[in-house]
């Protein structure tokens, strides 16, 4: 976000006919619409709550690759070996689709190959890292399992795969952007879809009163902003900070590296220039709106200087992810009824090769150029949803634990007397459960503390000053405003004085 250009594109001020209408201007959005343009010849509009490629995408670590952790010995045993290679095949495809458009366009993008490895420092998991090795090869990726690594510690062993990519991500997408709009499609920021009308044509209502009328509409919000296919519950939200500092350029450790262990350490390094690399890493996962936050953050901080001899630390962020159920990715018809809906989601911490993918799959099925991994990925899959059913309970175990026992829990601070410049709490006031924020002048801003998604209790986040909801991972500004979805409608104001 510092290292790239703003962008200014304008709200959407009228109704407006297209081709078809892509709800999100992150990476599966933008390469959704990016493929339907310029391979399609269609005309499509991007509708974008915010800023284009400025939510999850422009806070990812963007790893481009097709090693996702331990991922495919899992899908050898439960999707079968041709399930494994199929996402092998469609992942790495992905890969190569950053590198072969960005040389086509001339965007300079920090594009740069790096080996992939999934390691551990626990020897007992050798035997796992030997069998995903051995699953990643007969998938069809170039990988071996080794001992040696660049990191500056010892590790029990290593997954390595060959070819996969780092890039800066904005400066690729806006560069999509740019090149879609010169073809005649068009993006409109700071408009916010708030409904969706199925039919022929689709309809789709924002915020603002206007309306878009397209054949077909792509919704990838991250996390979809429309329930009727349920796939809330099928997913869960999870938020991951990150911790950056220059290091020495030969110090870098030459690849990118996540760790299997109990940890999940996440290291690469970018391009800083005067003899320097930017050390990012990640590793401190946490569901939204369950605390601790500053203490988590300090951990990884540490872990970092501990690790490596980086300088001052530049930066501290948070992501967030959501994972399906069943491991795979949802991309393609939005639900069982859809004829024209489509859906790009649950990609699991691994957006930057799944949103490219998905990008390829939905422009391929408007354009009725059906994908080989079309099924792999299909949101209506019921097979692997029965296969995953205790997980998905388990999620839903979770969600319905702070659903009713964050309502039945006594708040710790009684009256909003009681909270602290720079903090926030729930507090219930004249009957009713507010979330309070006061800031560093002095003043309270109250606002309802239930989520407009589905009605669960929000909790502070004190290192980010958000309102986040532990069930579905919205995230509210302090005012209560909309952050992040899938609430599409602000926190109701509240009266700290009165009703």
């Amino acid at each position: 976000m510092h290292t790239s250009e703003t962008t200014s594109y304008p709200p959407l001020d009228g109704d407006l006919t297209v081709d078809v209408a892509v709800v999100g201007g992150g990476i599966a959005g933008l390469s959704t619409a990016w493929e339907l343009t310029r391979e399609g010849g269609r005309s499509v509009v991007v509708l974008e709550a915010d800023r284009i490629a400025a939510g999850v995408t422009g806070f990812t670590t963007a790893k481009v690759t097709s090693q996702h952790g331990l991922v495919y010995d899992r899908l050898r045993r439960t999707r079968g070996a041709e399930g494994a290679r199929l996402y092998a095949h469609s992942q790495q495809e992905a890969v190569e689709r950053v590198a072969e458009v960005s040389a086509a366009l001339g965007i300079d993008c920090e594009l740069e190959r790096r080996p992939s490895y999934v390691y551990s420092r626990d020897g007992a998991q050798r035997s796992a890292l030997q069998a995903e090795a051995e699953a990643t090869r007969e998938a069809g990726l170039d990988a071996a399992y080794v001992e040696d690594t660049g990191l500056p510690f010892w590790v029990a062993g290593a997954v390595r795969v060959e070819g996969q990519a780092q890039f800066h991500p904005r400066k690729y997408l806006l560069a999509l952007a740019r090149d879609l709009t010169a073809y005649g499609s068009t993006i409109h920021e700071r408009t916010r879809v708030t409904g969706l009308h199925e039919g022929s044509p689709c309809r789709l209502t924002t915020e603002s009163g206007c309306t878009v009328f397209a054949r077909d509409v792509v919704v990838a919000t991250h996390f979809p902003v429309f329930d009727r296919a349920l796939l809330f519950a099928r997913m869960s939200p999870r938020r991951e900070l990150v911790v950056a500092a220059p290091l020495p350029a030969d110090r870098d450790p030459d690849g990118m590296y996540i760790c299997e262990d109990g940890s999940k350490r996440s290291v690469r390094t970018a391009p800083l220039g005067d003899g320097r690399r930017l050390l990012i890493v990640t590793g401190e996962n946490f569901t939204p709106g369950t605390g601790d936050v500053p203490e988590r953050i300090e951990r990884l901080d540490e872990w970092m200087h501990t690790h490596f001899a980086v300088e001052e630390t530049a930066y501290r962020w948070a992501a967030q992810d959501n994972d399906s159920s069943d491991t795979v990715p949802l991309v393609g018809p939005f639900h069982p009824g859809a004829r024209h809906t489509y859906v790009a989601t649950g990609f699991g911490g691994w957006g930057m090769s799944s949103g490219v993918l998905a990008g390829r799959l939905l422009s391929g099925l408007i354009c009725a150029v059906k994908p080989p991994w079309t099924d792999l990925y299909d949101p209506r899959r019921m097979w692997s949803t029965l296969r995953e059913a205790p997980t998905m309970l388990s999620q839903q175990a979770e969600v319905g634990r702070h659903f009713v026992g964050d309502r039945l829990r006594t708040t710790h601070v009684d009256s909003a007397a009681e909270i602290e410049p720079g903090t926030g709490a729930v507090v219930r006031l004249h009957g009713r459960r507010c979330a309070v924020y006061r800031d560093d002048d002095g003043t309270c801003h109250a606002v309802s503390a239930r989520c407009t998604h589905l009605g669960c209790l929000v909790s502070f986040n004190e290192a980010e000053r958000s309102w986040e909801c532990p069930c579905h991972g919205s995230r509210f500004g302090v005012d209560g405003s909309v952050l992040q979805g899938p609430a599409v409608r602000p926190l109701e104001q509240r009266d700290v004085d009165g009703s």
